[in-house]
Parts: C-alpha cells; structure tokens; sequence
C-alpha cells in the first residue's frame, strides 16, 4: 500500500493504523524525514509510533549529505526486497511524490559525478554567483525551463552537464530504468483534505512544533556549519526559524512565515498530484 498526501494531512497516522491491524512495515517516503536531523519540525513519527510498528528509511541520513532520489531508490530497493522475501505487508507513505513516481515509473539513472564538483558549485552559489546564468551558457534548455530561484535543480543541472557532458533532457531521453514497483503489484491512496480544513491543522501543527522544541532542533542544524542550500536545511520553516535565531525577525515573524511557507507546500503537492497521481485512490483525510 501507498499512502501520498499534503502534509498535515494524516498519511503517518494513517500509516501506523494499517500497519498495526494488517501486521505490516511502515517505509518512509519523505525527503526530509530520511535525515537524521528535524524530527520534530519534519514531522517524523515519534518514539511512542515507531514501537508500535516496524519503521524503515526514517532519521538514516547524515544532515551533511545531498540525498537524492536515486539514493533513495537504492535504499529502498533492497530494503523491499527483504521485506517481500520475508513475506512482510509494506506500507510506503510520504509527501514527496518524486520518491513515489519513481518507485512505480522508474528512474532515469545519470552517471555519478565527483563530489568535488558538488561541492564547488555549492560554493560558488553560497558565494553569490550567479548560477542561473552560468547554466544558460551551458544548457539553454534547462536555464528556461528552471526559475533563478529554484537552486537544487539548477545545481543539479550544472553537475550533470559539467561532469558527464550530456545535459539531463539528453540523458531522460533514455530508457526509464524498471520501476521498483511494477503495475498491478500496489495500490496508492492520496488523503485529499478541504482547503480550509488543511490550513488549520498546518497552522496548529506548526505551533505545537516550537512547543515540543523546533527551535532547539534548527539551532543544533545551525551549529553544523551547512551550505544554506543543502536539502535538510530548506526544511519547511526553518530558515525563518534560523532567521530568527540570528536576530534577523522575531519568532512570531519566523511562526507566520513558516506557516505561510507550508501552506504553499502544500499547495503545490497537491497540484503535483492531480498531474500525477490521477489513478491513485483519493480520498478525504
């Protein structure tokens, strides 16, 4: 079974139901909840929901690491392997719905490039180059299909081109790789709640977050030193958290923001969904 949703929208609780009356294993599908970083801001099931079923591919992460779709791939392929032979019920839920298309349509797979090439363009963006630029020199493709703004992509899209010299439409071009999950062997359910219904319990969600101490949890991630564009550091709210913590704006500044950040998140996976997921089974969280 695969559950896919909105945040907030009561995937992991869900989740854990099923896991617990069909004896089942629950696997992560959150690109923020692999880090081992943010349990509570990235809304990671608690101590108390792990112990009451199995759950996989949760806080495995380094916080330091650039953690792709096609490392979850290859994590979550043997892991369902494992689980298959061992005759276990698999329950995959998350929010990210790039792990989802990939476990059912398969991955385009691009060659690794050096981590030293990463890691330069890293530091030429935390630097202030301009790399949206630098990229229309190299692939006027992708420069006009990406926004200045959207760095993960246009950083991916330089290392590409820089370290194999084939641009990313050159290699999807190609054969999608075989999916994990081939047709007829799943079934996926998107929780599709109101509108309005969703805003509140994102804005509830998000205070009882600094409650339970977010706060302490982005000032730890602080500490760490990270490029602002690694992933685990864009998690949704903490960069105003961070911005506040630095002085920057007050913390109710930094609640509102972060709020308003989530609520457009939100928005757009279900906008992702509706493109992508049509064949799933929707349903009112």
């Amino acid at each position: 079974m695969l559950i896919a949703g909105p945040t907030a929208s009561g995937k992991s609780a869900l989740a854990l139901r099923l896991a617990e009356n069909a004896d089942a294993v629950v696997v992560n599908a959150d690109s923020m909840q692999v880090y081992d970083a943010l349990p509570i801001l990235s809304a990671r099931p608690s101590a108390v929901e792990m112990a009451a079923a199995p759950h996989r591919l949760y806080g495995f992460v380094d916080p330091g690491r650039a953690y792709s779709v096609g490392d979850y791939l290859r994590d979550a392929g043997p892991l369902v392997a494992e689980l298959r032979s061992a005759g276990r019920r698999i329950v995959i839920v998350g929010g990210t719905g790039l792990y989802f298309r990939a476990l059912t349509e398969g991955l385009v797979e691009t060659p690794e490039t050096p981590p030293a090439l990463r890691a330069a363009l890293e530091a030429e963006a935390a630097a202030g180059g301009d790399m949206h630029a630098r990229l229309a020199r190299l692939d006027t493709e992708a420069a006009a299909r990406l926004a200045a703004a959207d760095l993960p992509r246009i950083l991916r899209a330089l290392e590409v081109i820089e370290g194999t010299g084939r641009t990313l439409a050159e290699w999807r071009a190609e054969a999608q790789g075989a999916p994990l999950l081939p047709p007829g062997s799943w079934r996926g359910v998107f929780l599709a709640p109101e509108r309005e219904a969703l805003v509140r319990r994102i804005d509830a969600r998000f205070a009882a977050m600094i409650e339970a101490g977010a706060l302490g949890e982005v000032r730890a991630l602080m500490d760490l030193g990270l490029p602002p564009n690694r992933g685990v550091m864009k998690a949704h709210g903490a960069p105003h958290l961070a911005a506040h913590l630095r002085g920057e704006i007050t913390l109710a500044e930094a609640i509102a923001r972060g709020r308003q950040d989530t609520r457009r998140y939100a928005k757009r996976q279900m906008t992702w969904a509706k493109k992508f997921m049509a064949g799933w089974a929707w349903l009112p969280a």
